[in-house]
């Protein structure tokens, strides 16, 4: 007969909801996750699997991600999940970006991080040939998983290792503390954890509703093996003038102005580059960021070829043919990069609101079960 109660139950076996099962065995609780998907298909296996310090916010998400990345090596080691990449090489063609750049190093943020002139560039990766670089930023703290071998070998580690119960194919439709109403059942728990994705209507709607929630879609590639290693993940002037690391800093608004006059398509799709490699050679590329509450399900050709441009242009490279295409969605918030509530005094509700899951999530598990 299945476990009837528990010390956690986790909603939502994304990243967030299996970094707080994570978070409740250190504890020695004993933990259900529960899911209403038969297997790992939302945000959190349609990403880049890119875990960044450099591009958070400084403060809280900044401490978030240097924290997860601790958790993410820790996790790694033991559940046999490789580690693709190491470190991001941040491409600048423009002055501006240089200076945004610069600033950068100059804070408390820019620790394990270098400037590199084009000939140390070109000398450590000889393939890259765009005729316009000025510069690289060289950050040593940024790691990279395959996400989509990644979710579901933790989840396998928290069953197999720690005793983490999953119920796949199980919709929570109420819950009632201590009790969860489930499609398959009902259970019970004495803290139970709500990490619902960019679903806003199952569980909580009203208190959902008054934050404004839409929803963020995005648009990635898998290119062919160029022949090649990268050094590190590569991004681009356009992320650099979007990830609110630099992008917050004062220095880097004349590169956002530019980059308004002279990339208008590029920054009116929210395009920005990012190219990762995985173990078969293949490039991640990607990505864009269409805002919407239901956001179409079609990828738009158009998009694409913003995302390509921006990759030859900042590697000097033609693009290798595209193998794979898709479109992802996750929550987003204008006002926040996380949202955490507690509607009951023994349930918390979670959303990263802001694309940063692999990048902060681990901390935030831990975060949530400090709350109770």
């Amino acid at each position: 007969m299945a476990r009837a109660s528990f010390d956690l139950a986790v909603v939502g076996a994304g990243i967030l909801g299996l970094a707080t099962a994570l978070a409740g065995v250190k504890k020695g609780l004993s933990v259900l996750v529960l899911d209403r998907e038969a297997a790992a298909r939302g945000a959190s296996i349609r990403n880049f699997g890119f875990v960044t310090l450099s591009g958070q916010a400084s403060g809280a998400m900044w401490h978030r991600a240097h924290r997860s990345l601790e958790v993410w090596r820790e996790v790694a080691a033991a559940a046999g999940i490789a580690l693709a990449q190491r470190g991001a090489w941040f491409l600048a063609r423009r002055a501006e970006t240089v200076t945004a750049l610069e600033a950068f190093l100059a804070s408390d943020m820019g620790a394990n991080c270098a400037l590199l002139d084009p000939a140390d560039a070109r000398r450590r990766c000889p393939a890259l040939a765009a005729p316009g670089l000025v510069a690289v930023l060289e950050s040593r703290a940024e790691l990279r998983v395959e996400s989509r071998e990644a979710i579901p070998r933790l989840a396998a580690w928290l069953e197999s290792e720690h005793r983490v119960e999953i119920r796949r194919s199980t919709a929570v439709t109420a819950i009632e503390p201590p009790r969860l109403r489930t499609s398959r059942g009902t259970v019970e728990a004495e803290r139970i954890v709500v990490c619902p994705g960019d679903d806003f209507t199952s569980l909580y709607a009203e208190r959902l509703a008054a934050h404004a929630l839409t929803r963020c879609q995005l648009q990635m590639l898998r290119l062919a093996d160029p022949g090649f290693r990268l050094p590190a993940v590569l991004l681009s002037d356009l992320s650099v003038g979007r990830y609110a690391g630099f992008a917050a800093h004062p220095a880097a608004e004349p590169l956002k102005a530019r980059l308004a006059r002279e990339q208008p398509a590029e920054i009116a799709s929210g395009v920005h580059l990012i190219v990762a490699q995985s173990a078969d050679g293949s490039l991640v590329v990607g990505d864009s960021h269409h805002y919407a509450a239901a956001p179409e399900p079609f990828a738009s050709e158009a998009v694409d070829a913003l995302i390509l441009k921006e990759f030859e242009a900042a590697t000097g490279l033609r693009p290798p043919a595209a193998v794979a295409r898709w479109t992802g969605t996750y929550a987003s918030a204008a006002d926040r990069p996380v949202l955490i509530e507690a509607p009951e005094p023994s349930v918390r509700l979670a959303i990263v609101t802001s694309g940063a899951g692999a990048s902060t999530g681990f901390a935030l598990g831990e975060e949530l079960l400090e709350t109770f």
